[in-house]
């Protein structure tokens, strides 16, 4: 019982604490790839640590790993290994049926998220070959539409966006900076660990974590691309685009060069700071691997 009740300290901890620290971090926008890794494994870290504190609950008087043996063992995957005290029972393997629940619940939206995601990309990539046209120069489809506003259609219909508005204020340096903020999205494949977080906050709804996760992922995300596309362009043409293109809308699919948070990437671009120092996000990037076995390392002692 007390190792159930650490393991649920710990992603109480994870879920409804450590999120707020995090999105107040100074630190997360001069590293957002090291944030979103962070945010990644706070994800990981919850599930795992809700699973296990479960797990323990519910068989309070077995110890974990002979628990598991045990199921392995009436399955016939672990003929070698040593005999438990008891073995499982069906009465077991309902009860292992309740962290299993909370470790598929994620999984399980991951999965629905992404298809339905799939899907609505296609749906649009169908309609762009209907109502859009080639611009061989920029390799981009341009759409007939006034309000300016660039955006990547990403996955197996990868393709860049821009309405004729964006075409007729943007400049050519300007134009080719913000393009090459999408195609850092294209390349990075950032739509995947958005719907990463999407997923987690359907599967975990009013959850600080979820919400925070989702939000400050979007954010980081643009980040990243914003910094790729000034390693071959200056910071006033990619400033100048995104004031050009905030207001225009994307699909929700897609992802905009106007973006999340446009006036913080704004400010970030025109006041560059400097990266956080190495100690630092080493740190970070170590919590953030080793934070979701510290519940299995938990399990694994008495309970």
């Amino acid at each position: 019982m007390i190792t159930a009740a650490a393991l649920a300290g710990y992603a109480l901890l994870v879920g409804a604490a450590v999120p707020y620290a995090l999105a107040g971090a100074r630190w997360a926008h001069r590293a957002p790839t090291v944030a979103v890794l962070a945010w990644q494994g706070l994800m990981l870290t919850f599930v795992v640590a809700t699973a296990s504190s479960v797990y323990h609950l519910v068989l309070v008087e077995q110890h974990v790993h002979e628990g598991l043996v045990g199921l392995l063992s009436a399955c016939g995957l672990a003929a070698d290994a040593q005999p438990v005290s008891s073995p499982a029972s069906l009465a077991d393997v309902g009860l292992l049926m309740a962290p299993l629940t909370i470790l598929a619940l994620p999984f399980g939206w991951l999965g629905w998220t992404a298809w339905q995601a799939g899907r609505e990309r296609r749906r649009h990539a169908d309609l762009l070959t209907v109502i859009g046209s080639d611009a061989s120069e920029y390799g981009v489809t341009v759409v007939e539409h006034q309000a300016p506003a660039v955006y990547c259609l990403p996955g197996r219909a990868r393709r860049i966006v821009v309405t004729r508005g964006a075409l007729e204020r943007l400049t050519d340096e300007q134009l080719r900076a913000v393009l090459e903020h999408e195609k850092a999205h294209i390349r990075g494949r950032h739509h995947l660990v958005q719907v990463a977080t999407k997923a987690f906050a359907r599967a975990f709804p009013g959850l600080p974590l979820a919400r925070h996760a989702h939000e400050q992922t979007a954010l980081l995300l643009e980040m990243i691309a914003d910094d790729r596309a000034l390693r071959l362009h200056s910071r006033d043409a990619l400033a100048t685009a995104m004031c050009e293109v905030a207001a225009g809308r994307a699909p929700r699919t897609a992802l905009g060069a106007g973006g999340s948070g446009a006036l913080i990437r704004l400010r970030r671009i025109l006041t560059p700071q400097d990266r956080p120092r190495r100690l630092t996000w080493i740190g970070v990037v170590v919590a953030s691997v080793a934070a979701p076995f510290l519940p299995l390392l938990v399990a694994c002692g008495p309970v």
